[in-house]
């Protein structure tokens, strides 16, 4: 006769949950094989989230942008403390983009894209914390009917687009807002005097 314990169910489900967390992640391997659509001007787009939203660490900002990459919504969270799992990160940045703009399920192939800039302490090294963020962008812009855009990271060391190789050195995770760029400006009023110029400065004070 042979006498031991049997694990805990307490036990059994920390170790399921634990393994279905790793689960829930992506490599950088797997995320550079995915067809993330490339940003054409991503120094543009990092500057202007962090002119919106001013991300200080533990702070992720969702964007949706358009086919010319201009942002059409977006929304800045602070990431609870909480062990990384991307099954969270996917809940949290859905409930964002559903409060934000209308979902895109109704269109045969996605035309919007959302984006997912993150502030975090430490380097720009990969980190299991990212590949759930990654595994979380995935997953939610699937469930909006959007296309996955880039993941970005916001360290002491600048901005990186993972699985794209760019990056800069500002905006970092300490620096002060930038002003707008020009290109989310509105359009300037031709100065061509008259009664057009009157409707025209007349339709831009709307």
């Amino acid at each position: 006769m042979t006498f031991g314990f049997a694990p805990s169910s307490a036990a059994s489900l920390s170790t399921s949950t634990s393994a279905a967390s790793v689960s829930r992640m992506l490599e950088p391997a797997e995320w550079a094989a995915a067809g993330i659509p490339l940003l054409r001007n991503p120094r543009e787009v990092v500057s202007g989230l962090h002119s919106r939203h001013s991300p200080r660490p533990t702070m992720a900002v969702v964007a949706v942008l358009d086919q010319e990459e201009r942002v059409q919504a977006s929304a800045s969270f602070v990431r609870r403390s909480a062990p990384a799992d991307g099954w969270m990160f996917r809940n949290a940045l859905l409930a964002q983009l559903r409060r934000v703009i209308p979902h895109d399920l109704r269109r045969r192939t996605p035309v919007r894209t959302a984006v997912l800039l993150y502030c975090r302490e430490g380097d720009a090294r990969w980190t299991e914390e990212d590949g759930a963020w990654m595994w979380g962008l995935r997953d939610a812009c699937t469930l909006h009917g959007l296309r996955c855009g880039a993941y970005i990271t916001l360290t002491d060391d600048g901005w990186q687009v993972f699985g794209e190789g760019r990056g800069g050195r500002r905006p970092h995770a300490d620096s002060a807002p930038e002003p707008f760029a020009l290109s989310e400006m509105p359009p300037r009023i031709p100065r061509t005097g008259g009664a057009a110029s009157e409707v025209l400065l007349r339709a831009a004070a709307r």
